[in-house]
Order: C-alpha cells, then structure tokens, then sequence
C-alpha cells in the first residue's frame, strides 16, 4: 500500500467517524401497543410516562471503534472491561457481605446483629455512601480494578481451627495472564480476608503496590448525631505499635503519614470499618470532614499503598460492633478503637469492669439489674477503704474542739497555727488525711464508669425502667427550648442521681468536721453533674445514682457498729502515750518549710 491509499483510507475513516458522531439519526422509537381493554387512572398513566426509558440517549458508536478505544485505553486489559455486573454473597451468623462482579469490590456489608435507632437494617458499607478502588500502575498509566469484570466460583472449606470458611474467588484473565481475587469469611467471624494475586502480568504490571482509594460518607446509626460526632474518629496504627487518630472539630482534617500503617479503621461510636495490612500500608494520606448533611455523621477517606510481594498482596477487612473483647483479638491496638479512658483509669476498664460485665450477662439479661450488681460487687471490694474513712472522718470531728481552740489562739500567726496543728494530730495519733485518702482512691472508678458506659455496645438500645436506650439520654419531657450547658430535655437518671448526691452530702456533713466551702462544695457539685450529665447515656446517671443510695446505705450502716465514745477513748490514750513523742522527720521539714514560707512571705 503506497502513501496515498494509505493517506485516502484515514481520511475515509475519519468521514465515517464524524458521520456517525455527529450526523447519523438515532433509531427510531418503537411503540408500545397498548391493550385497548386496560384503561389506567390519569396519576398512573403520568408515572407510566415518567417511568419510560426511551428517552436515553442511544450510543451509536461501532463495536469496532470502541474496542480500539479500549485497547488504547487499557492495553492487554482491554477485554475485561466488557461484561454484565452481577451479585455474589458469603454470609454467617454475623453479617452479610455482598460483593460484585464488577471490580470484584465489597459492595455492601451488613451487620445482622444490629438495627439503626429507627430499627433498619444496618449497613455498615453500601454502594451509595462508600466506595472502595483498587489501582494497579501499568505502562498506560493507573488503571483501577473497578473498571474490570470478574468471572467468580464459591466455595467451602475449613480452616486450621477447624471452623466453616466460605471463599469467592472473582478471576479476570487476559492474553498475558490473570488477575485473581480472594476473599473468605469464618463462621461467626466480622474479619473478611482478602488476597490479590498477579499471574504473569509481571511486565503489565510497572510498581509493586496497589494504590487503595476508600471513601466512606458514614451514615447516621444513632439517634443522637452531635453526640455521634463526638465519639467518632479515624484511627490508626503504626507497624511500629503508635497509635494517633483523627478527630475533627472544624470542616476538615487531613494528615499524611509517613511510617507504615498496620491498620486504619473508619470508628463511629458503636461501629468500626477497617483495613488491615499483613505487613504493612505504606505512604497514607488520611482525611476526615463534618458533613453539613445530617443523615451523615462525618466523611472519612485514605489513600494508601499496599505491597505487591511475589505477585500476591494480603490484606483483612473489618466490620464490627467496638466490643473490646472483640478488637483486642483482631490484630495488636485495634482494642483501641474503643475509647477506655486515660492511662489511670483504662485499667480499671481493660481489667476489671469489661471481665465482670462479660460474666455477669451470662447470668443475667436485665441490664439495669447488671449495673446494680457491678456496683454493690464495687462497693464491696472497696468497704475496707470506706469504713477506713468514715473512722478517720469520726477522729477528725471529735478533735475538732481542740483545732478550734488552736485557731482562736494562733489567729495571728497561721504558721504556728499550723504547726501546733500537726503537733496535735501526732500525739492523738490522727492524720489529717485519714478521711480524704480513701476516698481518693475510690476515684479510679468513678471515673472509668465515666469512659466505660458511653461507649459500650452492649447497652445499646436495652431498656430499662422508662429508658427506652440505656446507652443515650433518658428524656422524660422535651423542652420546647434549650437551655444553655443543659438541653432541650429532662433526664430523670440525672435529676435522682444530683438529688441523693445532695442527701448523701447533708447525711456526711454531719459525720465530717468540714466548714465553710468546704462543706457547702457538696451541694454545688450535684447542680454542675446535673448539667453535665443530662445528654450523657442513662446508664451512667443511673450508675452514680445506685452508687450514691449503696454509699449512703455503707455509712449509715457503720455508723450503727461505730461507737464515737471508744474512738473518742483511743485518741486520749494515744495522747498520753505520745506526749513526749519526738517530732518525725516529716514533721521537721514540713515545719521548716513552712517557716521558709512565712519569712518569704514577710519580706515581699
């Protein structure tokens, strides 16, 4: 062929193609014969209209042209992109997760233990909110597997724990070799595992890494979408073993993190979704944003690479309820997903209230009947440290005659005040603290209760009482307004707890010998819990309140077997026997220190 045919047989396709582009007619609609017998309503007959699909735009172009399109495009890929989408599902006792043949991708996930607050079924992924691709670098550039279709097989087997396993294996072969896709799920498992594997498309393939795209809208689960807000975070962790997340308040936070990544996890309150890398993710930029929609709780997205090694890449997928007895097993950190607290009171979390709510809800159903039980076994442990504070309480107000006299007569001098006060407190063998100390080391409780219930799933939509939810507010009355720090509602867990805060409070004012701010401090911290607590879950106010009446009940109790007169006899004995006991070296240096203090203070 010289250069003139050659030259004339372009230009004639060229002709044909823009004919066909831009002149040739579409094909003309055909009718619809419509039975003469049926006549439909005017409504009905408009739907009829609305619902026709032959208003879409018909594609002309040549089968031919598009699959010289598609050989530009995707090179030896070129016949994957041709296919019918279909649907394939592994499900166990746990959830359902769907998959499609088009990309072999998750399309879906849904939880089966589990209902929305509006008691929908809850999808934890779905095709409209979340999206996962998977790019693969060629010699035509980035290429994503969600363009391909897949042939897929299922199949049964058994793992090396002897448990069901059910596989889809989705395969994409081209002339070079084939691209495989493995996914299982165990029986009663939330963990999806993953393997991609090249076979002989070592020289398509131009990078050893798959790029992974994940963009999740996540949707609105809960009730209660401010406080949804606050308990969700992305979180991730390091080969390494750091742990960080994000958690914005503003529009949008984003962070490029440079160490490998074991796992990243999309956390709500009560629900995570997460990748999980066998060894690692590397170059991850992560982005998190607060959606102005609020059937949407926040957007999160992660772009990262995963290794491509021996031409196979493991990875693990996720999807669960934040139960920690669950995460902890998963992969090292993942517990972390579940907000135990600070270092001082996660302990008390980890290792004893989430070990004694897990044993108690094999005996029990009740939830409400569970925490009254976690806190008289509480209470129990603790007895020797309340009863320790109560005798050191009862020292404290039988002396206070004699720190009242030493006020009056050291009045203008506090620092020998002082000192003759600790003077005092040594020969009746008294510490100033004796009351105060256990009751401090009362607190880790207190306040791991603080971190424990808003975040247990397992008190998610149980009942209890007039609480239709034990893991949200229990609103008794709705406003028609808002109140600054309060809300638009009335807790009634909240009110009981800040009024029996307030009686236990009177009833220990009469056992202490507190004054001034001191003893008038009780009743002003029940009014700032009352505010506090009012959108916190029931579980917690009502947690407090149990605990307040069992206290109240310990001290009352005491207070029957404790007879003032013979501590009153000790602290005289003590005096005698320590009327001529030197002063310790405690003493010496806190007087020293003291006078240090106060010549200090005089010279300014």
């Amino acid at each position: 062929m010289d250069k003139n045919q050659a030259t004339g047989l372009i230009l004639f396709a060229a002709v044909i193609l823009v004919y066909s582009l831009f002149f040739a007619s579409s094909p003309e609609p055909r009718e619809i014969d419509t039975p003469e017998t049926t006549e439909l309503p005017a409504e009905r007959q408009a739907e009829e209209l609305t619902e026709t699909p032959y208003s879409a735009t018909v594609d002309v172009l040549p089968d031919s042209l598009r699959n010289l399109q598609n050989e530009a495009t995707y090179g030896v890929f070129a016949s994957l992109v041709i296919g019918e989408e279909k649907e394939v599902l592994l499900e166990n006792d746990k959830m359902v997760v769907t998959f499609s043949s088009k990309g072999g991708e998750i399309k879906r996930v849904e939880l089966k233990e589990h209902k929305t607050w509006d008691q929908r079924p809850l999808y934890l992924l779905d095709e409209e909110s979340s999206s996962f691709d998977y790019q693969m670098s060629t010699s035509l550039g980035m290429l994503s597997l969600n363009d391909f279709y897949f042939e897929f097989d299922q199949s049964n087997a058994v793992n090396e724990e002897e448990e069901p396993v059910q596989s889809v294996r989705f395969t994409a072969s081209t002339p070079s070799g084939k691209l495989v896709r493995t996914y299982s799920l165990a029986n009663e498992a939330y963990v999806v595992t993953q393997q991609i594997e090249l076979q002989g498309l070592e020289r398509q393939v131009s990078s050893p890494e798959i790029t992974i795209l994940w963009e999740d809208e996540l949707k609105k689960l809960e009730a209660d979408i401010e406080e949804s807000r606050r308990k969700t975070y992305m979180n991730f962790y390091t080969v390494e073993g750091s742990y960080d997340y994000l958690s914005t308040s503003s529009d949008l936070d984003e962070k490029q993190v440079a160490d490998p990544l074991k796992w990243v996890g999309f956390s709500q309150r009560f629900f995570t979704a997460a990748m999980i890398a066998e060894n690692s993710f590397n170059n991850a930029f992560l982005t998190q944003m607060i959606p102005t929609d609020t059937s949407f709780v926040k957007g999160m997205g992660a772009r990262m690479l995963l290794p491509i090694e021996n031409n196979v890449a493991n990875m693990d997928y996720y999807f669960g309820p934040n139960n920690y007895n669950v995460l902890r097993k998963i992969t090292p950190g993942f517990e972390k997903n579940v907000d135990m607290g600070y270092f001082f009171v996660s302990w008390v979390n980890k290792y004893i209230i989430v070990n004694l709510f897990q044993f108690l809800e094999k005996y029990f159903t009740n939830y409400g009947v569970i925490i009254i039980l976690i806190v008289f076994i509480i209470k129990l442990f603790l007895f020797p440290l309340t009863y320790k504070s109560y005798v050191g309480m009862a020292k404290m107000r039988l002396i206070k005659p004699e720190i009242d006299e030493l006020k009056e007569k050291y009045k203008d001098d506090p620092t020998k005040q002082q000192q003759e006060q600790m003077k005092l407190f040594g020969q009746l063998g008294v510490s100033p603290i004796s009351g105060c100390l256990p009751m401090l080391l009362q607190m880790p409780f207190l306040f791991a209760m603080f971190f424990f219930f808003p975040n247990s799933i397992e008190l998610r939509q149980k009942s209890f009482l007039w609480a239709h939810d034990l893991s949200t507010y229990d609103s008794v009355l709705n406003l028609p307004f808002t109140i600054p720090f309060y809300g638009s509602h009335v807790s009634l867990f909240v009110i009981l707890m800040a009024v029996s805060q307030v009686a236990y409070t009177r009833f220990n004012n009469q056992l202490t010998a507190a004054q001034g701010p001191m003893k008038n401090i009780g009743y002003i911290m029940p009014i700032m819990f009352m505010f506090v607590l009012n959108s916190y879950p029931a579980a917690l106010s009502f947690y407090y309140f149990v605990s307040n009446l069992v206290t109240f009940g310990q001290q009352a109790l005491i207070k029957l077997f404790v007879d003032d007169t013979k501590i009153r006899a000790k602290v005289e004995e003590n005096k005698k026997k320590n009327v001529n006991k030197k002063k310790s070296k405690f003493q010496l240096k806190l007087e020293e220190a003291m006078k240090t203090a106060e010549a200090s203070k005089k010279k300014k």
